[in-house]
């Protein structure tokens, strides 16, 4: 049995860390119903790498957090969609929603309306500056919050700066982190009986992946300056080899003193970071001659098997391809889907369990392939659903 099975959650969530989060607990066995405007599909649908895909509806950026989810469309700005939503909150154990602060609580399905209907409800509102405060109306997406957090401020090099993250960083943090939310408020009701509101800003998020730099400035006012591929020791840092680059991982006291062990430089061990710091230079010289004598590759091996942290860098396309992938049970191949020709991969979770660990079981759905059914688990009549998808209701 999966940790979340027999958990239902109504997920009316776009583009990325909303649907991410309710995904991560849907391939842990939760019952996930994805609602969406007949008239204003999921952003995300449209995203993606492949054009056809995008005008389908089914972009990859939807496919990557849709599996293990069933898709039915309720036009909330209706009286009549609402209360098709209120009847799905009767049986839901989570709601969660990342649209505008107070626009829940305009039509009507805010926290404070919905509660009552079901006291034991756990409703998560994800937005970019959380609900209340100076920013609380004001939206944005990944790349605002970077820039509005401070992370691009200190990403690139001293030259070349602010740059925004080679990934959507902070819709994935919030995601994982929605999810570890979702997961402790269930926990705490199993002890408490009582539903929870849960408030979620993706700038918080984004100062927690800066925790240690938060900190830092907060001691002493020292700005996290870009640094590119830099750190503060010349023996944690990337150099280039016969034929690329290898990040070398010699971090601490230990891992240096190893390092130029290895390499019959005992003049260039130190005691202490600070005497590290005052040598950055010549440490760094002395491993450029070094390390442009052997290839990447090479070097991986060799710094590895000598406990010394080495990575080759690497392209998406060669990453995907290392059998470790493979042995880690990351990706989950799809034999195609309602909308999709063909097979795609799509990552799973990033941890195993023992037993009861997460699963994929169904495939992406079409966009409001499961209204029927859906509908009908409400009481709805066949008439019923007829009628409505006439108004554009559903």
């Amino acid at each position: 049995m999966r940790p979340f099975e027999g958990i239902r959650i109504i997920d009316i969530t776009h583009v990325l860390a909303g649907p991410f989060a309710a995904y991560q607990l849907g391939v842990l066995g939760a019952d996930v119903i994805k609602l969406e405007s007949p008239n204003d599909p999921d952003q995300a649908r449209h995203l993606g790498t492949d054009a056809d895909l995008n005008l389908a509806g089914m972009g990859t950026g939807y496919l990557t957090q849709a599996s293990n989810k069933r898709s039915i469309t309720v036009d909330l700005k209706t009286e009549e969609g609402r209360e098709i939503l209120r009847g799905l909150v009767a049986t839901a154990d989570v709601l969660v929603e990342n649209y505008r602060p107070g626009a829940f609580e305009d039509l009507g399905i805010g926290y404070e309306a919905l509660v009552k209907l079901n006291p034991k409800l756990i409703y998560a509102s994800l937005s970019a500056f959380g609900h209340g405060g100076p920013r609380g109306t004001q939206t944005g997406y990944d790349h605002q919050i970077q820039a509005t957090s401070g992370i691009m401020a200190n990403t690139g090099t001293e030259e070349v700066n602010p740059l925004k993250l080679g990934t959507m960083a902070i819709d994935y943090a919030t995601g994982t982190m929605g999810a570890f939310a979702l997961a402790s408020a269930l926990f705490q009701r199993e002890r408490t009986g009582r539903g929870q509101h849960i408030d979620m800003a993706m700038l918080d998020v984004s100062m927690v992946l800066m925790a240690m730099h938060v900190t830092g400035y907060l001691r002493n006012g020292q700005h996290p300056k870009p640094k590119g591929n830099r750190s503060n020791s010349a023996t944690n840092g990337a150099y280039e080899t016969k034929d690329g680059m290898v990040v070398l991982g010699a971090s601490t006291i230990a891992h240096q003193r190893r390092l130029w062990t290895l390499f019959e430089r005992p003049d260039l061990i130190k005691r202490n970071n600070p005497e590290r710091e005052a040598d950055f230079e010549r440490e760094e010289n002395t491993l450029i001659d070094i390390m442009l004598t052997r290839t990447a590759d090479e070097w991986e091996e060799y710094l590895q098997a000598n406990h010394i942290p080495a990575a080759r860098v690497r392209t998406m396309g060669e990453a995907l391809a290392d059998p470790h992938l493979e042995s880690r049970g990351l990706l989950h191949r799809h034999q195609g889907a309602t909308g999709v020709d063909g097979e795609f991969t799509v990552p799973l979770a990033a941890f195993k369990f023992a037993h009861g660990g997460p699963e994929i079981n169904t495939p992406p759905p079409e966009f409001g392939e499961h209204t029927d059914s859906v509908m009908a688990e409400l009481g709805y009549t066949p008439d019923d659903i007829t009628r409505l998808r006439a108004a554009g209701i559903i």
